[in-house]
């Protein structure tokens, strides 16, 4: 089980478990009691939505009822955390169910109040998946809070790829109903929140490029303070893919350049090891030229299949006839998030989104003696 997981673990639930009590103290909470001595089996979602339905059944009634118990938890102590991802999962199930136009308001609003403690970010997603145009409504509402937390939500609630969550399948089809959120917080004075609208353009992206380099573009018209960062991470991904209207807003614009082969060493590499490379890069243009300079990784996937996956270097600028030597390394020690498989490998230089000549190199597997 993954430390992930004992987020949601026993002190937390405990803590929970306390403040629902002091709630409401008329009721026993024996679902929510045996839900939490049967979490260890349980990755961190599961474990919230098992909590979330023993929350469910230990305070039945209508939406109401439920709220009330939150609200009057709010005004204890022990009430914070990851135990409240369940408590709000808990509140949108409950008003989905209801179907309520009073119920689904009144969970919007619990989840604005509980996010202020722990992020709602989670527990929202219910809800706009019933009613994604009131739900979208309300958080647009949310930009102008004077809560950062809240403020957030309204992006970070409405990610359409966000890790952890259910995927909102109508704005991985069409990313234009959040714009307006997206385009009020941009300059958001608080860094979380940047992060967050950056985050949710970096997920269009994937599947709408040209609405993501819309959207920047109009920040960039807007300006601000945190304008470049902002705007570089919100086309990260766009960037590593070689858009070039990502790069050339970023202001790499196309460059004539030349790259020397790439010396790569050593030509075979045991799991556990790395490998060194280095090129020349040359401006053959006319004028000075800004660059991206990126390496992609060629590998083989679980099937055989070639894969690829690009990597930072660095960013120069190079007058007319300037070379620059270009050194890197990559590791393949074992990581958790990635696995490298036996076979032949190849490294290339990529410049402005451009991917120059590869060299390839052997992985295998280290020499484990006798």
């Amino acid at each position: 089980m993954s430390m992930t997981d004992e987020l949601l673990g026993g002190e937390s639930v405990g803590s929970l478990l306390g403040a629902l009590q002091d709630a409401a103290p008329g009721r026993r909470f024996e679902a929510t009691r045996e839900a939490a001595a049967g979490l260890s089996a349980l990755t961190l979602s599961a474990r919230a939505r098992s909590l979330a339905d023993a929350i469910l059944r230990d305070v039945p009634g209508d939406h109401a009822e439920l709220a009330r118990v939150v609200r009057a938890a709010t005004r204890g102590s022990g009430f914070e955390g990851w135990a409240l991802w369940p408590v709000g999962l808990a509140s949108a199930r409950r008003a989905v169910a209801e179907g309520t136009v009073s119920a689904l308001d009144d969970s919007l609003e619990v989840l604005r109040e509980l996010t202020k403690r722990f992020t709602s970010e989670f527990a929202i997603r219910p809800l706009l998946l019933h009613d994604l145009d009131r739900g979208l409504d309300r958080m647009a509402s949310w930009t102008a809070d004077p809560d950062w937390r809240v403020r957030r939500l309204a992006t970070e609630g409405s990610r359409p790829l966000l890790p952890w969550a259910e995927r909102l399948p109508a704005l991985v089809a069409d990313p234009s109903p959040t714009r307006a959120s997206l385009d009020a917080l941009h300059d958001d004075a608080e860094e979380s929140v940047r992060r967050s609208v950056s985050n949710h353009v970096n997920d269009h992206s994937r599947g709408h490029a040209g609405f993501a380099v819309e959207v920047v573009r109009g920040w960039q018209v807007r300006g601000g303070a945190h304008l470049g960062q902002v705007s570089r991470h919100a086309l990260r991904t766009l960037v590593k893919r070689g858009d070039p209207a990502a790069l050339e807003l970023l202001g790499f614009p196309p460059a004539l350049v030349s790259v020397s082969p790439l010396v790569v060493s050593p030509g075979r590499v045991e799991v556990g090891g790395a490998v060194e490379f280095g090129a020349v890069v040359e401006n053959l243009g006319a004028e000075s030229a800004p660059l991206v300079i990126d390496y992609v990784l060629l590998f083989p996937g679980a099937r055989g299949e070639e894969r690829s996956k690009v990597f930072k270097i660095a960013q120069r600028t190079l007058a007319p006839g300037e070379r620059t030597q270009v050194r890197a390394s990559h590791s393949f020690r074992p990581i958790t998030t990635r696995r490298y498989y036996s076979g032949r490998y190849g490294v290339a230089l990529q410049v402005n989104g451009v991917p120059h000549p590869r060299t390839d190199f052997e992985l295998g597997e280290a020499d484990r003696g006798l």
